[in-house]
């Protein structure tokens, strides 16, 4: 994967569902949401002129990145899921479909860069990272139209 041409071709299209100088995470190790605020990070090697792309760069070398790629939202009493990315779907679920991906709240789903790699796993974490739970989930690939969905959204995204 060419992570800088992979960040920059997210960002281009991710103003539906996040501001796209916040829309980076870093995940700590414990899978636990840190700051999105890459701008103002500071350390990592990173210089005051460095572009967003050159800093989210700096920082993946040491930290895990989380990058979302839309948001879902779900319905329970229909098992409906919603993705809102650059496209819209809408999705009837299975009930055993609905109870595997199914949360409470709104989630972004994306790829969690591992740091220093290009290795990644498709996943969801919580909208904002001010709760002291919020934390990056794995998603159960299964083989539903759901999940390859969200593997054909990952995979339109990511630039070799």
């Amino acid at each position: 994967m060419n992570l800088s041409e992979t960040i920059n071709n997210i960002r281009a299209t991710c103003k539906n569902y996040i501001d796209p100088n916040l829309f980076a995470f870093i995940i700590d190790d414990d899978c636990y949401m840190g700051t999105n605020n890459i701008l103002d990070i500071e350390g990592y090697g990173i210089n005051d002129d460095d572009t967003y792309e050159e800093r989210l760069l700096k920082i993946s070398k040491s930290e895990n990145i989380f990058l979302p790629l839309g948001m879902m939202t779900f319905m329970p009493m229909i098992n409906e899921c919603d993705i809102f990315t650059d496209e819209d779907y809408t999705f009837h679920l299975t009930q055993e479909e609905f109870d595997t991906y199914f949360d409470k709240e709104e989630k972004l789903f994306g790829i969690l860069i591992k740091k220093d790699s290009d290795d990644y796993i498709i996943g969801k974490t919580d909208v904002c990272s001010c709760s002291i739970d919020a934390s990056f989930e794995k998603l159960e690939k299964t083989d539903c139209e759901f999940y390859n969905t969200i593997a054909k959204i990952v995979n339109k995204k990511i630039i070799e």
